[in-house]
């Protein structure tokens, strides 16, 4: 017999970790091995519990979703990242995916469609809830047409750009992306260089008018 998807939960919210364990408890597909409220206490569960999947906030304290989900698959690869947030912004939904997230479901999801996603992503196919996932093809028909923002970055640039044009010092942002200070210090300068700018506030502005940084975490 196939054994059950072994899944981990990180969410900084006691009664959604509760109520998302009471439903997984009725699916025989389905294992909840460990649970955590922040994405430090994350990384130690899943180093002692092995889970397929990890379902994983975006806004956790201590480490945001984003960053523990990059920080996770660097040391475990072979884990299946699903987000599940009330988070249903552009922002956030390109970090986690750049980060490595193999789905994005928004908090609100039924039980089936939760256990038919975590299984979909275990088994190395990519789910999204329906206003994400048409977001998504709709991005990506206007990226045929339209041409890329900032072709001149690097993407690491383009991520702190991001969080430039949303309003973040170089401490949230190195905490947010997981660098150093000096390493965020060393891109922006870079871009202030490749935008051909004189500050980061200008550097914001120009990205905004490209639509970026609408929100930040």
């Amino acid at each position: 017999m196939t054994r059950p998807v072994r899944v981990v939960l990180a969410d900084d919210h006691p009664m959604f970790r509760f109520g998302v364990a009471a439903a997984l408890a009725t699916v025989p597909e389905v294992e909840l091995v460990g649970e955590a409220s922040n994405g430090r206490e994350l990384l130690a569960v899943v180093a002692s519990t092995a889970p397929d999947v990890v379902l994983m906030d975006v806004a956790m304290p201590e480490l945001d979703g984003v960053a523990a989900t990059r920080a996770l698959l660097a040391r475990h690869p072979g884990v299946a990242v699903l987000v599940v947030t009330m988070h249903g912004d552009d922002a956030s939904v390109q970090r986690s995916l750049q980060a490595g997230a193999r789905g994005y479901l928004l908090k609100g999801t039924g039980r089936e469609e939760l256990v038919r996603a975590v299984l979909a992503v275990a088994a190395g196919d990519a789910v999204f809830s329906g206003p994400i996932a048409r977001r998504i093809v709709a991005g990506y028909a206007d990226a045929a047409t339209a041409p890329p923002s900032f072709p001149e970055l690097t993407p690491r640039e383009r991520e702190v750009l991001e969080q430039l044009a949303a309003g973040a010092r170089n401490s949230e942002i190195a905490r947010r992306l997981s660098m150093t200070d000096k390493t965020v210090r060393n891109h922006v300068s870079a871009i202030l260089t490749k935008l051909h700018v004189p500050d980061r506030t200008a550097a914001a502005l120009r990205a905004r008018e490209r639509g970026l940084g609408a929100t930040a975490d």
